[in-house]
């Protein structure tokens, strides 16, 4: 059998292809459980400080949940489906979007259902001028179930997102870069040279800094400001306590360039 996902290593960035092309890339059981796993090994690993997401073949980065897996268990059992569909994939965006090393997506076709709220999720996208994005759930009498209710709308705004979840809608790579789905719109033969151009900016700095900015700012979206500005003081006073800050202060007063650990 195929592995659902590819892994590679590419120097400092671990680059993860959801492979199931002729299924559009479609997010069975089996492909979430192993990205979810791929995940753990990553951050278990020192050397990787960044991660590029995208999908197999030339037509879709994720065409979204496997309908024909999860539909099996809607009509077994309400609990199954919660569990076995629901659950999971918002354990998987949820993991994504709280991942301490920076995830990049890649979007390189179809961004469907779940493809759509993995770019949600990840810090960071750069989409091709292919790409093309839909939150279709309506369309078979659902609601998006891995997290596409609340965070396209803290992304996009309550109407722009409501008009995208009520309608099943496609909409192309620059409105989605406008509503800051994506951070930047390439040719597709250029794709994944953006995206690792991005993640080698990234990982010019402290990968502990970087881990840090991601934790305040996922946790602070979801705060008062109050509380948003308590998270990043102990974002700060963490980082106080480790080598990359007095690093980081005495290359910057010798103007030379600092050398932090794991790089």
């Amino acid at each position: 059998m195929q592995d659902t996902v590819l892994y590679e290593k590419k120097d400092r960035i671990a680059l993860l292809t959801l492979n199931r092309p002729e299924k559009l890339n479609a997010l069975d059981y089996a492909t979430n459980d192993r990205l979810l796993a791929l995940l753990d090994r990553i951050e278990a690993d020192e050397e990787i400080g960044a991660v590029i997401l995208t999908g197999a073949g030339d037509r879709a980065f994720s065409a979204g949940g496997d309908i024909h897996e999860f539909t099996q268990s809607i009509k077994r059992d309400t609990e199954e489906a919660v569990r076995e569909f629901c659950r999971r994939g918002q354990r998987m965006t949820a993991r994504l979007e709280a991942f301490p090393k920076p995830v990049i997506a890649a979007v390189n076709g179809i961004a469907f259902g779940g493809g759509c709220e993995i770019t949600e999720s990840v810090h960071l996208a750069v989409a091709s001028r292919s790409a093309v994005f839909a939150k279709p759930e309506i369309n078979i009498g659902i609601p998006p179930t891995f997290g596409g209710t609340q965070r396209l709308p803290r992304l996009a705004g309550r109407k722009r997102a409501l008009e995208l979840l009520l309608t099943g809608d496609t909409f192309g790579p620059e409105r989605a870069y406008e509503m800051g789905l994506v951070n930047k719109v390439v040719p597709g033969e250029i794709l994944l040279a953006s995206a690792f151009e991005m993640a080698e900016r990234i990982l010019r700095h402290s990968p502990l800094a970087a881990a840090r900015i991601i934790t305040a700012v996922t946790r602070g979206l979801n705060a008062t400001i109050e509380e948003g500005l308590l998270i990043e003081r102990e974002q700060f006073a963490r980082m106080c306590a480790s080598d990359d800050v007095i690093e980081g202060l005495d290359a910057w007063i010798a103007r030379r360039t600092p050398v932090y650990a794991g790089r």
